[in-house]
């Protein structure tokens, strides 16, 4: 009996159109779903009949029989607001004017409206750019899920606005429609032709397309109807070109330090060889100034390297061979297809941070995003490929968390991914660590997600500074044992250990090591953390027959991140050796642990913190944590002349040069010639010029002319002249004689 009480109580009140049911026995009209467009009428009944104790439900009943129409009930919680409705599908354009009329004259309506068909579209994206529905990694139509999921992020206003992404490559065309508004001149320069536009130079492979490319994925401009969409289309996009020429060491250590107040974030999609058997990565001067962009670039929060983790998969390469993705300075991005899946070229490592997509099979679509409209290029492609089309929409997405937290560190943007990304791939070889990351050699911690990675910077809280321990240096010289053998070293980190830098969880571990072999690609090394948690550090590449073994090569992994640093290590090595040649030895190795003060249950409660924000209520407020304002470091001194302007100035001066000579030297003929010409007019004429008449006229007196030489302030002051020249002996006035002295 309460049961059904219950239920007569609560199904009125959630009802959409009604309120109560009608005072008479019969059954409830229609909803207003049944009505069609043109057949519906709203009307607002007067409120003093209910006030005289008429039922407003039995007033709307008498008031739609009176128009041939029939009541479906109040309005939604209006009270005294029903909706009528011609019921006959056959209603004539006649009848609804009839029912018009009558609801006008009626004496119980106080207004009346017939409904229209209202023109609403939803609060989603809409893009003009022709090649938006195409880019399928930013919205997937047909795989759900197998996208970057931006959207809700942009519904929010969250573009990119304010971060400046620097594209360290070939040039980029910032004349291009789809670049040139979001184009920073001021975060760009060409270090190839040392000037500071980065514009792309025409090659015979029409190949220097490829920093536009990615320069498009990140900030290509919206709604301009060219092309595509960038990620961050709401960002500014710079240049440097480095690459179209022969690269130093000095040369990348000024390109990862440019304009690193300017430039947020450097996408680097570029690297050593991927051939399976090159072991390369920044030199001295590159590794210095990747360390001196996360310390000092952007105010001190620090320059965000995203690189590229390299296209060796079908050599077996493996990136932890690779200097720039397995530096504890860069966040290392590796490539899925549209299935999620890692593609053919894509390669592996424990020191890779994070996946996105990117294209795969012959089957299987690339990424849309603009081109360079040089050497017959159309500004627009569907074919950018490998993972140098992944790191740039990382490269992106990093943009968006700066604009929602512009205070992130440089290691505060790996944990977030650390903290945001998912898993998909269930093929992959995921092993979930002891701080409950979980981590695959394919895909990192998993599938980049916009969504995820913005609601987390907004509630994100800057960790704690980084610390490092390091190691003795092990000498060993000890024989690397043949497979399934395994040579087994350990190292035990103790909390005294410990105790100086302060370190309790772990962020990057790195093992460096000295090795002699004659066929180094045979040998795999390994390394397991204190929580059991393994990582194959040095994996086999079957290409590599370099007989030099490894000098001081600094393997990493992120494998153990947030675990306890405390604890026993173990580096394990195996030679699967081939008969002809013998075996290697270790001669030594050293363990480099980096992390922080953060406890292990502060890392778990930041993880739950995490989980929570993602509902996007902290986006949908105006919640905001406050931000420290940075350092404040002196301006970049930008020096106004660059090497060509110095060639441009140098010539104009040279030129400018000899025509000043030219012009002197020709001065100094026609005044000799003058001088000999004047000479020689003497010695014809004894005792001066004869005066010539220019013109005859009856009031023409002309006097004659006294030797020009008399005009002329002599230092030698009064002489004579030799007969012998046929000039008048005597003396010769000067300028100061009257005009009346003759000669």
């Amino acid at each position: 009996m309460k049961l059904i009480l219950f239920y007569v109580l609560w199904f009125p009140s959630v009802h959409p159109m009604w309120t109560s049911p009608p005072s008479t026995s019969a059954s409830p009209p229609p909803t207003a779903s049944t009505c069609g467009p043109g057949q519906s009428w709203a009307v607002r009944l007067h409120p003093h009949y209910s006030e005289e104790g008429h039922s407003l439900d039995e007033l709307a009943r008498r008031v739609a029989e009176d128009a041939g129409l029939q009541s479906h009930g109040q309005i939604g919680q209006l009270q005294g607001h029903y909706l009528l409705c011609q019921d006959s599908e056959d209603a004539s354009a006649g009848d609804a004017r009839a029912a018009g009329k009558s609801l006008s004259s009626h004496p119980f309506v106080a207004w009346h409206s017939q409904e229209l068909i209202l023109s609403r579209s939803k609060r989603g994206m809409a893009f003009n750019d022709p090649r938006y529905p195409k880019q399928w990694h930013l919205h997937n139509e047909l795989r759900a899920g197998m996208d970057i999921n931006v959207t809700g992020v942009w519904e929010r206003n969250i573009t990119g606005s304010g971060v400046t992404v620097v594209v360290v490559d070939d040039g980029v065309q910032h004349t291009l429609e789809d670049i040139q508004p979001n184009y920073s001149p001021e975060g760009s320069y060409d270090l190839n032709s040392n000037d500071p536009d980065p514009m792309p130079h025409p090659d015979a492979q029409s190949g220097n397309h490829h920093g536009t490319r990615c320069a498009g994925e990140i900030a290509a401009v919206s709604n301009n109807s060219f092309c595509a969409v960038g990620v961050a289309y709401g960002s500014r996009v710079a240049g440097i070109r480095v690459l179209d020429g022969p690269l130093t060491d000095s040369m990348e250590a000024v390109a990862f330090n440019k304009h690193y107040q300017v430039n947020d974030v450097y996408s680097c999609s570029w690297g050593p060889d991927d051939d399976g058997q090159t072991v390369d990565g920044p030199h001295p001067l590159g590794k210095a100034a990747l360390q001196h962009g996360v310390i000092a670039g952007r105010r001190g929060f620090g320059s965000v390297f995203v690189v590229a983790s390299g296209n060796g998969g079908r050599f077996n390469d493996n990136c932890n061979y690779d200097g720039y993705a397995n530096s504890i300075y860069t966040v290392t991005i590796g490539a899925v297809d549209e299935n999620g899946r890692m593609p053919f070229y894509a390669e592996e490592c424990a020191s890779m941070l994070a996946v996105t997509f990117s294209s795969g099979g012959k089957q299987m679509r690339s990424i849309v995003t603009s081109d360079w409209s040089l050497q017959q290029g159309t500004g627009c492609t569907d074919g950018h490929t490998g993972t140098s089309a992944a790191a740039p929409l990382a490269a992106g997405m990093v943009a968006l968390m700066l604009q929602v937290r512009p205070c992130l560190t440089w290691r505060d943007v790996q944990h977030i991914i650390t903290y945001t990304a998912t898993q998909y791939d269930t093929h992959a070889d995921w092993r979930t660590n002891g701080a409950g990351f979980h981590h695959s050699h394919q895909h990192g911690f998993g599938l980049l997600n916009a969504w995820r990675l913005v609601n987390a910077a907004k509630v994100w809280v800057s960790v704690p500074f980084l610390v490092s321990y390091q190691s003795p240096l092990m000498k060993k010289e000890k024989m690397i044992r043949a497979y399934p053998e395994k040579l087994i070293l350990t190292w035990n980190v103790t909390d005294a250990d410990l105790k100086k830098s302060g370190m309790k969880t772990l962020e990057h571990v790195t093992v460096t090591v000295t090795m002699s072999h004659p066929r180094r690609g045979n040998v795999e090394i390994e390394l397991v953390c204190p929580s059991g948690m393994s990582s194959l550090i040095g994996a086999r590449r079957a290409l590599d027959t370099d007989p030099s073994g490894y000098a001081e090569w600094t393997f990493s992994t992120v494998r153990c991140w947030g675990e306890r640093a405390e604890g026993e290590y173990s580096l394990l090595l195996t030679d699967h050796r081939e008969p002809a040649f013998s075996l290697g030895t270790l001669n030594n190795w050293k363990l480099t642990l980096y992390g922080s003060s953060m406890s292990f249950e502060e890392v778990k409660l930041r993880q739950k913190t995490v989980e929570e924000a993602m509902g996007g209520h902290y986006l949908d407020s105006n919640f905001s944590l406050p931000c420290p304002p940075g350092l404040d470091l002196a301006p970049e001194t930008l020096s106004p002349l660059t090497s060509n302007s110095l060639k441009s100035l140098l010539l104009l001066g040279c030129f400018a040069l000899f025509w000043s000579l030219y012009y002197t030297l020709e001065v100094a003929l026609a005044h000799l010639d003058l001088r000999e010409m004047l000479c020689w007019t003497q010695s014809r004429t004894r005792g001066g010029f004869q005066a010539v008449n220019l013109e005859e006229g009856p009031d023409l007196d002309i006097q004659p002319v006294q030797n020009v030489d008399a005009k002329v302030p002599l230092s030698r002051g009064r002489q004579s002249w030799s007969s012998s020249n046929n000039t008048p002996q005597g003396l010769i006035s000067t300028m100061d004689d009257s005009p009346s002295s003759t000669a």
